[in-house]
């Protein structure tokens, strides 16, 4: 009889775990499918019917994941924070020195210059009309801008001690930012390597005291 037992608790547990792949799985493209409508469609163009089609699930499977429109497109905003901060870690492995200054400014800004950042914008501005959802997000970036700068100092070697470190850090994620608003309408480019050259210099000079330099 225990075997009986056994065996059906088995077959049962071997059941369950197909269906937790297959339901991470549908996840993972309501995720990607969410990232991809807000970078193409806005927010306005992108409901839960929109997004479900394009992940290739039912309305209803989509519902059931994420409940209403905030949950889904919230998630989709973590999952983008998730996978920018995966990729920039990535990028340095072993971490970086100070001769990688450049290539770090370099990944940060690219951050902000490509779809994943287009996404992430299409919800702060949705945010900034929906009451609903501005609470959350606002918690949401709150905690990802946290993590980017904790990010940045550890690969840049900051010294937060150091007079104007951290104001320096923090202006370069702010001037990410700007340059990556600026890629929105226009290929920026020429003058976004520019820029990365500049501040790598000035970063030189403000983490280890020494006169920025000019990289053109």
């Amino acid at each position: 009889m225990g075997g009986v037992s056994g065996a059906a608790h088995a077959a049962d547990r071997a059941e369950r775990v197909p269906k937790q792949d297959r339901s991470r799985a549908t996840r993972q493209r309501l995720l990607e499918g969410a990232v991809a409508c807000l970078a193409e469609h806005g927010w306005a163009g992108s409901t839960v019917s929109v997004v479900a089609e394009r992940a290739g699930v039912s309305r209803g499977a989509a519902q059931h994941h994420f409940p209403t429109r905030e949950d889904l497109f919230t998630a989709a905003v973590e999952y983008v924070a998730e996978q920018r901060s995966v990729a920039l870690r990535a990028l340095f492995p072993e971490g970086a020195g100070p001769g990688d200054r450049h290539a770090v400014v370099a990944a940060l800004v690219d951050l902000y210059t490509g779809p994943l950042f287009r996404a992430a914008l299409h919800l702060w501005v949705a945010a900034s009309n929906e009451e609903q959802l501005r609470g959350r997000v606002t918690e949401l970036e709150a905690r990802v801008g946290r993590e980017t700068h904790r990010i940045a100092v550890d690969l840049l070697g900051a010294d937060e001690s150091r007079p104007g470190a951290r104001e320096t850090v923090q202006g370069l994620m702010d001037m990410a930012r700007g340059l990556g608003l600026a890629n929105l309408l226009t290929d920026d480019a020429a003058r976004r390597e520019r820029v990365v050259e500049q501040w790598a210099g000035l970063l030189d000079g403000v983490l280890d005291g020494t006169p920025g330099r000019h990289r053109g």
